[in-house]
């Protein structure tokens, strides 16, 4: 009797080339729809997991997680390049998103893996920390940042740059009626701003001309190469840093930039520290941590390794790209919908009463007066709500975990929480989610917040972003003292779309062109 194995070898004997590749071709299309199905989620291609669907959709990558999220009913399992360690969920589930920030956050972590990644740009700062180290970063910025002293100082050096240079420089522009990006200058500003305010420095960005500034532009290359290392697996980024080829010799240079510039300005106020003994002049947090380092005897003790030099560049990146980013999109929204742009300035001109306007006068906006903007406020939340400026989070499981809607997750999974997808899921935000609509913001008059899990824009739960009830005053000042004096107009046919990188630049910037509008009374 002729066996099986017999009968197998066979078959095979007399199969051809062309049959063993339409068999194999089957075998191939038949297991990417059973992950497809299967799964309902995004198809999972063999070897090469989800990585090539990225590369099909990475023109549009956030629309295209939106309709898969939606499609798989709000969360999704997806793997890597094999061997390259990658897998894990993505939700847009806010019950899943609570669970991940607030109720088990321990288990929950940044994680090995994001850190490795922003490791040489972050170090171990409150960015790229867990546990102790963490909270104690958290903590000590927590003093300084609500402190008076410095309240007081971050909104007087933001109403100083916008009246000093923002406005100076657009008047240049208006006049010219040149095109300009106003991402750019955006970017620009917050960076000054924030450097100014957090570390008692002007780089110097906004400067007539716009020059070039090298710790500028090194920063945002060393974000957006860092941002590269999730995409290639371990296997091809680390021989590359190994031997400084391609984009990680490109980061090391670009690292190397920010950390120089980051060192001298620590050195430079610690020697004036030692020379008069007080930084009594100084109301950045940078100053004010050195100044802690001062016991009452006079001696200096110093912070352990490089906690200022990463102190400076955690506070950069936190201040920098998500304001700058979060105003363009709102300057883009309000002129594709006049009528909110006119209820902005009805309001601007409410609040500042009986005040004559000025060309280039910013004082008459109080913090205070900037306060009781809440159409303004509704409006900026509105636009971070559909362009959050920071599209997509990631957490690491310590443990096998089960989330709430009964997604099981294994150790070492990454879990991506969608902040972008979430603003557009009608489940969430109801049937106009995809509309821009500030009045879903107020009730009776009043603005009010809504669940920090359905809106994680400032992180939530213990994480929750420090400086988020500061974010709304600068974005109000600059917003406020532009309209007033502007009327903004994008290029027409110039292509508004989301750059793929960790905040949500447009691809293309914003290019604009201002009108001045005309000087009346209040």
């Amino acid at each position: 009797m002729t066996t099986m194995a017999e009968m197998l070898k066979w078959v095979i004997s007399r199969l051809t080339f062309w049959d063993l590749s339409i068999a194999l071709l089957g075998l191939f299309i038949s297991s990417c729809l059973y992950e497809r199905l299967a799964k309902k989620g995004p198809m999972m291609w063999p070897v090469l997991g989800i990585l090539p669907t990225i590369v099909f959709n990475r023109n549009d990558l956030h629309n295209w997680c939106t309709r898969a999220l939606i499609k798989a009913g709000g969360t999704f399992h997806y793997r890597g390049v094999w061997m390259g360690g990658a897998y894990g969920i993505m939700t847009v589930d806010p019950s899943n998103v609570e669970y991940m920030l607030k109720t088990n956050l321990n288990n929950l972590p940044k994680g090995s893996h994001y850190r490795e990644r922003f490791l040489d740009l972050l170090g171990d700062g409150i960015f790229n920390s867990d546990d102790e180290s963490w909270k104690q970063q958290r903590q000590l910025a927590k003093v300084e940042m609500h402190s008076s002293r410095f309240v007081q100082h971050s909104f007087r050096a933001m109403q100083d740059i916008v009246h000093r240079k923002l406005l100076v420089l657009l008047e240049k522009l208006a006049v010219s009626g040149q095109c300009f990006d106003l991402q750019e200058v955006l970017l620009r500003l917050t960076f000054d701003n924030i450097c100014s305010a957090a570390l008692g420095v002007d780089p110097g960005c906004l400067a007539l001309g716009l020059p070039d500034v090298p710790f500028a532009k090194a920063f945002e290359e060393a974000t957006e190469l860092s941002l590269l290392r999730f995409l290639m697996p371990p296997f091809v980024w680390k021989p590359f840093k190994f031997y400084g080829l391609g984009t990680e010799r490109r980061l090391k240079e670009a690292v190397k930039i920010v950390h120089d510039f980051a060192d001298k300005t620590v050195r430079d106020r610690r020697n004036t520290l030692v020379k008069l003994g007080n930084l009594n002049g100084q109301s950045d947090p940078l100053s004010m941590l050195m100044e802690s380092e001062v016991n009452e005897q006079g001696q200096i003790k110093h912070f352990p390794g490089n906690f200022l030099r990463d102190f400076c560049v955690s506070f950069i990146l936190a201040g920098r790209d998500t304001t700058s980013v979060a105003l363009a999109w709102f300057f883009w929204l309000i002129q594709r919908n006049p009528d909110v742009e006119s209820k902005i300035l009805a309001e601007i001109h409410e609040m500042l009463g009986g005040h004559t306007r000025c060309n280039n006068d910013t004082r008459a906006f109080t913090e205070e007066g900037l306060k009781k903007m809440v159409y303004l406020q509704a409006a900026l939340s509105e636009s971070l709500r559909l362009y959050p400026s920071v599209p997509i989070e990631m957490k690491q499981v310590q443990e096998d975990d089960v989330f709430p809607n009964g997604t099981r997750v294994t150790k070492g999974a990454q879990v991506f929480h969608n902040i972008f997808s979430m603003g557009r899921v009608e489940s969430i935000w109801g049937n106009d989610c995809l509309e821009f609509k500030p009045e879903r913001w107020i009730e009776d008059g009043k603005f009010v917040s809504a669940n920090q899990f359905k809106y994680p824009v400032f992180n939530a739960g213990p994480r929750l972003c420090l400086g988020k009830n500061f974010a709304y005053t600068p974005m109000k000042l600059v917003a406020a003292s532009l309209l007033l004096s502007y009327s903004v107009r994008v290029i027409e046919g110039h292509s508004v779309v989301p750059k793929l990188t960790t905040t949500l630049y447009m691809k293309n910037g914003l290019m604009v062109t201002l009108k001045p509008r005309l000087v009346t009374n209040a």
